[in-house]
């Protein structure tokens, strides 16, 4: 009987936000990158991912040797704490050459663009000593059907993975799907979407998946089943867990606040499938409320970790023979109430 996994966790910089949205401004001044590499000490967090601005901040102004000398500053920062680069991602829906998109832009120079700032986002893996880039196709869709073709921004992208791929032969891309926000309609949705266009690639061994709480409950699908769906292939790469309330916009609450039966089959799910036994983390992309106040900055990540290893301890104390015997005999209705009574306690 395999041991049960030791989870690791692990953070990004931007989820120690200040309190802005696109409705009002910052809540809470910001703090700098060394107080929040000793926030995930003290939460016993592991790892942080970074966008790879984070890394190189300025990153479209610099030459490449100053990029990787920076790089290597950044891992030395991280290993004095301990820490370590769980992934890096191009943050490529800032940048003025991405307002149509990326890698799927209909310009030229800006596919070009996309894909020139994706290699320079490897070759910061390869210092911070990941070998994981995370692609958030933000723009990659459109706001008029009429505006692309989606056949052809299926083959930029498939180009654009394969430079990718062709740039390092160690690198893992792990796509993280969204069915809308920023752009009005996606074109990599789910995980089925991001696990099919893998198989048009160089290399499909070495495309695979992040996935999103939030983004699969935005598709109106549940994570779980996105969860069992990519580890049925051996694809989920990283993780994303947060909650959300319904088709609004991407709200990055803490874990297992919205839906906790939702959450707790998340763990299951991730429990079943032995996530973590090859290395993975358990990252929580969540954000603190716009009214927390700075005493309270590290409560949303503190509590989605607490939540998280409860909801383990439940997922592995589920009366899981009781629950087959109620399978067997199609006694859905009790089954239900067992996970429910399973879940408050009684």
């Amino acid at each position: 009987m395999a041991k049960p996994t030791v989870y690791r966790f692990c953070a990004g910089p931007w989820n120690f936000s200040e309190g802005q949205d696109p409705y009002g401004p910052p809540t809470r001044s910001p703090q700098s990158f060394d107080w929040k590499l000793s926030a995930l000490k003290e939460l016993g967090f592991e790892a942080m991912m970074f966008h790879d601005d984070d890394a190189v901040p300025d990153i479209d102004s610099k030459s490449s040797a100053q990029i990787l000398k920076e790089a290597k500053e950044l891992r030395k920062r991280l290993s004095g704490e301990g820490i370590v680069a769980e992934m890096v991602a191009p943050r490529l829906w800032f940048a003025p050459q991405t307002v149509d998109g990326a890698y799927t832009s209909n310009n030229k120079k800006h596919r070009q663009y996309a894909i020139d700032r994706s290699k320079r986002s490897i070759d910061i893996a390869n210092v911070l000593g990941t070998d994981i880039l995370v692609l958030w196709l933000a723009r990659e869709g459109t706001y008029l059907r009429e505006a692309k073709s989606g056949t052809r921004s299926v083959e930029y992208l498939v180009q654009a993975f394969d430079a990718m791929l062709g740039h390092d032969p160690k690198i893992r891309l792990a796509i993280e799907p969204k069915p809308n926000e920023p752009a009005d309609v996606a074109y990599i949705p789910t995980i089925g979407h991001a696990l099919a266009i893998a198989q048009l690639t160089r290399d499909p061994k070495r495309v695979g998946a992040l996935i999103e709480s939030a983004h699969a409950i935005l598709a109106g699908l549940d994570p779980a089943d996105e969860i069992d769906f990519a580890m049925a292939f051996k694809k989920l790469w990283s993780l994303h867990l947060n909650d959300q309330n319904g088709l609004k916009f991407d709200q990055d609450k803490p874990f297992g606040s919205n839906n906790l039966r939702v959450a707790f089959n998340q763990v299951r799910a991730l429990e079943r499938n032995g996530y973590g036994r090859r290395g993975e983390y358990v990252c929580f992309d969540v954000h603190p409320f716009r009214t927390t106040r700075p005493e309270h900055w590290l409560k949303h990540l503190g509590n989605s970790r607490d939540t998280f290893l409860r909801l383990v301890d439940k997922a592995r104390s589920f009366p899981e023979a009781k629950a087959q015997a109620l399978i067997n005999d199609l006694n859905y209705q009790d089954l239900d109430q067992l996970v429910l009574n399973h879940l408050m306690g009684r």
